[in-house]
């Protein structure tokens, strides 16, 4: 099993529009080989910021780098975006491999 979560810093003023941009965007996901699920999180708030994730599950590495290169993930990445002001920091890639 391999995991990519992406970490979002989201300013306060934002937190409903970024959530509706998720709940209305197409991911394609589902089409691709060795995905197996996909969960938007977030968290406490902070002082000036909420700090979400996007939580991805693929059957091994190749799998996800593989949905990186691929037409699907061209689809997806080019919607709506976010207003400006959103986004407190750039999105943080974390990705780690299931060990047990």
């Amino acid at each position: 099993m391999f995991i990519a979560m992406n970490r979002f810093k989201i300013s306060k003023d934002f937190c409903q529009e970024f959530e509706q941009i998720w709940r209305d965007r197409d991911s394609y996901l589902e089409q691709v080989a060795g995905f197996k699920s996909f969960n938007l999180l977030k968290s406490a708030e902070h002082e000036d910021f909420v700090l979400y994730a996007s939580h991805s599950v693929w059957e091994d590495e190749n799998a996800f780098i593989a949905w990186t290169k691929s037409e699907e993930f061209r689809l997806a990445h080019r919607q709506a975006s976010a207003p400006k002001g959103t986004y407190i920091s750039h999105p943080e890639l974390e990705t780690f491999t299931s060990v047990l």
